[in-house]
Order: C-alpha cells, then sequence, then structure tokens
C-alpha cells in the first residue's frame, strides 16, 4: 500500500488492503485487496514491511485462513513507527494469507510511498 491510507484499527485486528504495485504469481487477491490466496502448494518465504507517519503502540502479524502465523506476529513493548517480519513456511493450494495490525483502537496513518508491503515468493 503506497498511498499513505489511514487504517482504522480495532483490538482483535484489521486487515490492510494492499492494493498498490501488485505482481502476483502463485497468489490472487480478493477484490478488497486483503486476502491472498495461495494457488500452488509448496513452501514460500512470507515477509511484510509496514511504515507508519508516527509511532504508536500497535502490534503485526500475517494470517494464514484467518489464524495468525507463527514466526510473522511483531508485538513490541513500546510505541514504533516500523514493523517487519519474514518466515519460511509450507502451504497448501487454497490457504489465505492476510497481512493484519491489531493491538490499538485508533488509527494508524501508512506512509506514501512505502506505507505497507507484503511479499509471497515460492521457493
Amino acid at each position: 500500500n503506497s498511498s499513505g491510507a489511514v487504517v482504522a484499527v480495532i483490538l482483535g485486528g484489521t486487515l490492510i488492503p494492499l492494493p498498490n504495485n501488485q505482481a502476483l504469481s502463485n497468489v490472487t487477491a480478493n477484490g478488497a485487496n486483503t486476502v491472498f490466496t495461495v494457488t500452488t502448494a509448496g513452501a514460500y518465504k512470507i515477509e511484510y514491511n509496514i511504515n507508519l507517519t508516527a509511532a504508536l503502540l500497535i502490534s503485526s502479524r500475517i494470517t494464514k485462513n484467518g489464524v495468525p502465523l507463527v514466526g510473522t506476529v511483531n508485538n513490541p513493548a513500546v510505541s514504533v513507527s516500523s514493523l517487519r517480519s519474514s518466515v519460511i513456511v509450507n502451504l497448501a493450494a487454497g490457504e489465505q494469507l492476510s497481512l493484519q495490525l491489531f493491538g490499538l483502537l485508533g488509527a494508524a496513518t501508512l506512509q506514501g510511498e512505502q506505507g505497507a508491503s507484503l511479499t509471497i515468493t515460492k521457493l
């Protein structure tokens, strides 16, 4: 998401839309650009970067089929303006991935140009 969007975050989690600069291979996106479905089974490197305009006490994660993906939860103890994680996992065809902010009831503003990215690379 390179548009500098404002994301209304709820405590339980809010999906981050990723509509910009998509290069989809082995993955499809839903209409809201918040859920990415793997079309080919295999090992994948999944990584994300989130850059906010102001430091917040906020957490991030990737969910797989709606459940937090182990190794991707970033839960800082202090306010931060940048969150990232990387993991290698085996995925089956049809599994769904989403990038999520959680743990805050309020607004998080993504930086323009480099607000949020999700990279799903088949190995």
